[in-house]
Formats: structure tokens, sequence, C-alpha cells
């Protein structure tokens, strides 16, 4: 306090309590209008009160001593105050926010997207582009109102964590890696949508589960390339990070091939089209995963290869099996592989390996004594069909292993009681528990694997609804699903936990006809949204289940 500043007078003491009063009223007014909305909010034109207080009219009687009257010291103008901000809504809900005091921030015409590292260039033009903002690329001076992107390997504890900070009228989104980066940026624009607003403060968010993923057949649908890229944006948005696209079935090979044209159906998309797909899932942190099922599922490639189907000891011809002791089997199945690997350049790669109908047979040996004899030939003596089917799946690993790709297989192609185990890195992509011979999850668990959960009865959106596979809700997922809900209703024991790295939502084409694509992604959009709050926190969800609907809504 300056030595020339004089006490206050009682009278003028008063006065100032009473414009406090006044003040603090005000402010709260202020503050009820502000929560009618989501956040407190605030541009350029209201940073402030319009003017100071003014002074009490009057003065104050002459001393005893004839003194002049004192002049009372102007009081300082009153600042706006801010009721603390709320956390985000947002879909998945961010894991942890520090309120903080202010008016948040929102996007304007000529505010900067600035980066820390050229890394994060791609993260940076697609938000500015999204929020109608300036993008300034690489640099070391920031103004306000920017948005400020940055590499920080001290800003997360994983690669998809982040944490943003809404202060003083900028945002900064930092992470260990570009990942979590744009996670920051979906969280944002999800935040500023529809004209809202940032809320002050400090996220911290990352994912749960590290595999969020969305299964889509297009061997027996052909989904349209635009509605692909389509869904590769609404997953982008909300932080899936893996798109499976089963292209080859009985039905159909829907991906054009240069090593054997031959098996591509007339429906198909080409090269360049799965080109501009993988680039746009790559520029929003999504992996392609690719799957060409065998020895089952293969009737588009047997169609013009019918010397490789397989048929029983009568000469009846097994449908969609391929002859797996003949060599041309594993030539046309490698072919196919080692070409792909350089259409999808990372990243998983689903083998299938489910439903091979000579193992749905009593006797398989009886029905198929070619495999029989081949199992003896190569594995020994007393190897089985199943074994030399055990030992078909890790030939075709051993393929997609020398291109750097972690495998996985359906958990139906693994067999009980054989003397060939599937290779210990074939990750169990868990879907159901109807097949002959089903097994527990907790058998494929306890023995050390990884099992990715696609469980049938929440997240397999069949087509037509065969087999009395009725089409998932959201709800459902939001209220009773957890990635521990592998099979059935029933969690497995919470130590498993880490070796299940998240699951999938399966949109199957069975009867390709039943829904158009228009129809089927307006099924989905609630259980997509479900899933993906439970990988990315598995934990009770904040919301009610029509909250969660009603923000789905405003969302869009």
């Amino acid at each position: 306090m300056s030595q020339h500043r004089r006490r206050r007078s009682a009278q003028n003491v008063r006065q100032l309590r009473t414009r406090v009063v006044v003040v603090a009223a005000v402010a709260a007014t202020v503050g009820a209008g502000v929560g009618l909305g989501l956040w407190a909010s605030g541009d350029g034109n209201d940073s402030g009160p319009t003017g100071s207080a003014q002074r009490p009219s009057g003065t104050a009687a002459e001393s005893s001593t004839g003194t002049a009257p004192r002049t009372p010291s102007p009081s300082p103008s009153p600042t706006r105050s801010y009721p603390l901000s709320r956390a985000p809504s947002t879909i998945p809900a961010v894991r942890s926010h520090k309120p903080e005091r202010g008016p948040g921030w929102r996007p304007r015409s000529g505010q900067r997207v600035v980066v820390n590292d050229a890394e994060l260039a791609e993260e940076g033009r697609l938000v500015a582009g999204e929020l109608g903002l300036t993008y300034a690329g690489e640099k070391k001076d920031v103004k306000d109102g920017d948005l400020r992107l940055a590499l920080d390997d001290g800003a997360g504890d994983g690669p998809e964590s982040y944490t943003m900070t809404v202060r003083a009228g900028r945002v900064d989104i930092t992470g260990p890696a570009d990942s979590g980066v744009f996670y920051g940026t979906r969280t944002l624009k999800q935040e500023v949508h529809g004209g809202g607003t940032a809320p002050e403060g400090v996220v911290r968010d990352e994912p749960a589960k590290a595999v969020r993923g969305f299964f889509l057949d297009i061997a027996r649908k052909p989904f349209t390339a635009g509605w692909i890229e389509d869904r590769v944006r609404e997953l982008g948005d909300l932080k899936f990070n893996q798109l499976q696209l089963h292209f080859s079935d009985d039905q159909g090979f829907r991906i054009e091939s240069d090593s054997h044209p031959e098996i591509v159906s007339a429906q198909h998309l080409t090269k360049a089209q799965v080109r501009t797909i993988l680039k746009l899932a790559a520029e929003r942190h999504i992996t392609v995963v690719p799957e060409i099922d065998s020895p089952g599922h293969l009737g588009a490639v047997l169609a013009a290869h019918p010397e490789l189907q397989l048929r029983t000891a009568s000469g009846v011809a097994t449908t969609g099996a391929i002859d797996i002791s003949e060599a041309g089997s594993a030539r046309i199945i490698d072919d196919l592989l080692n070409e792909y690997a350089g259409l999808f350049p990372r990243g998983p790669w689903h083998l299938g390996g489910d439903e091979y109908r000579a193992l749905t047979v009593r006797d398989p040996a009886a029905s198929y004594p070619q495999l029989a004899a081949a199992a003896r030939e190569k594995l020994g003596s007393g190897a089985t069909v199943a074994d030399l089917t055990t030992d078909w799946l890790n030939d075709r690993a051993a393929t997609v292993r020398a291109h750097g790709r972690t495998p996985l297989a359906w958990n139906d192609g693994f067999f009980r009681g054989t003397s060939v185990q599937p290779d210990k890195d074939i990750r169990v992509a868990y879907w159901t528990g109807k097949e002959i011979g089903a097994r527990q999850p907790v058998e494929y668990l306890s023995a050390g694997r990884q099992l990715v959960n696609y469980n049938d009865l929440f997240l397999y959106y069949v087509l037509g609804e065969p087999n009395q596979f009725f089409y998932p809700t959201g709800q459902r997922i939001y209220e009773q699903w957890t990635p521990r809900v592998v099979r059935g209703t029933q969690a497995v024991a919470a130590k498993y936990d880490d070796q299940i790295p998240g699951g999938y939502f399966a949109v199957w084409g069975d009867f390709p006809n039943a829904q158009t694509q228009d129809r089927i992604a307006a099924g989905i959009r609630m259980p997509l949204r479900a899933l993906v709050q439970k990988l990315w926190d598995a934990d009770r969800p904040p919301l009610s289940w029509t909250e969660f609907k009603a923000l789905a809504d405003r969302l869009g």
C-alpha cells in the first residue's frame, strides 16, 4: 500500500461495502445466466466491466482542527467474476478435468493453429479446417486466441494420452505422441460443436483400452467407398482406432487383386479406393485391419479354383472349405496375404480360422481321409485333422509375421486337445460360445493369450437377424457390457483385464438386402457411441442412458 494512501472514513467504508454487495449480486446474476448454457463464455467485448464504479457524492465535514476535508481514494474497478467451469460434455467422456474460472475458448475467424513440431502438421491442418481457423505451422510465439498443439514427453502416460489446457484465452493440447494430440483435438471439436465454448481448466485424458474397433463385412454386402469413408470420419471423431475389413468370404472377394484377378467379384473396391480410405484413416489415427478368412469361408476364391475345393471321401464338395492337404491351397492364400501386406501398410492382421467344415463332422478322419493322411505325413503318426488345421493357421501367421504384423484368429479356430498348439502371439478374437466344443474365454486367458472382445450377444449387428442374432442396442452396451464381458453376460475375473486389449463392434452382411447402407449407419450410431465410452473408461458412466443419448443427439 502507498504511504500516501489515507484510511477511508467510516461512511466511505460503508459505501464501498454496498458497492461490493452490488457487484457480487451482479456477478451471481451473470454466473446464473452463464449456467443456462454448458460453460462460462465470453468474448473480446465483455471480458471486463464497461466503466468503473462511481465515487460517492458529497464530502466529509471539516475536522475540528480546521484541516481540509479528506478526499476519498478512488475505488478499484471490479473484475468480472466467472463461476468454476464444468467438465466437458463429450463422447467418450474425459477421464479428468480440473475446473478453473475464466471465459473459456471458442473458435473465431483469424485465430491460429500453431504446432511445436512438424510431425503435428497433419493434425494441425485438420483441426484448423474443421474449426475455421488459420493453420500457421510451426511457431515459437503464441498469441491470444491461439490453439497450440505440442509434443511433450511429460504430457501423459502413453501415446494416446493428452493434456488440454484452456486458459487466458487460448488452448494448449499436448501429448507424448501425435495420436494423443489428435484425440485432444477431437475433445475440443466436440466441446465447441454448434457454437459452444471449451471450458476453462485442464483436461487429462487417456483410454482404458488400446483396441477400440469397428468391424465391417464387405464380402457379403459390398459397401461403397464413400460410405466407408463416412464411417472413418465418424470413428475418428469418437476416438476409435481400428477398422477391420472382412473382404473375402463365400459370397464375394471385394478388393482388386493383381496376383489373382480371377477371384475378384464384379462389385469390389479398387486399390485406389482402398488407398483413399487408408489415407483418410491414417489422418485420424485409425489402423485398417485386413481379414482374408481361411481355411473356411473361401467360396469366392474356390469358384475360380475348383481344383482346391475340399471334398469328402465320396467326392461331395464342402462349401467354402479349401483342401489344406493340397500344396496349391497354401500358395494361393500366401500369394494374397503377401500382396495385401503391400496395400495395408501396418498393424494387426486377422487370419479368420473359423468354421472350417472339416472339423464340424463327427469323424473328420473318416469323412476327409486326405486330410488325415496329410496330418500324419507332415506332423507324425498321431496327428489329427485338427492338428493339420492348427498347423495351417501357424503357417499363415508366419506369412503375415514376416511383414511385421500381429496375427489374430477367431476363437473357434483354436482347438482343444491338439498336439500342435497355435503360436503364442496369435490373439484370440472371441466372438461366440455357440461352436462345437465351445471353450470358455478363461481357457484362453489362463493360457496367457491376449483376447479381443467381439461378444456376439452385445456387439454383433447381423443383417437380417439370423440364428437369433438380434440387433444390439446402445443402451444395453452402455448399461450391461464391459470389456471383461466376453461371452454372454458374465464378466471374467478382474485379474485378466490386462489380457483384454479392447473390443470391436461388428456388422455382418448375412442377408445383405435386409438393410440399406443408410439404415445401417443409423442402426449402429448409438451402439458405436456406447461401445467407445466403455472402452475409453470401463467404469460406471457418469451420465444416465437418457442423458447420454441426449448428449449424442446434441453433438450429432
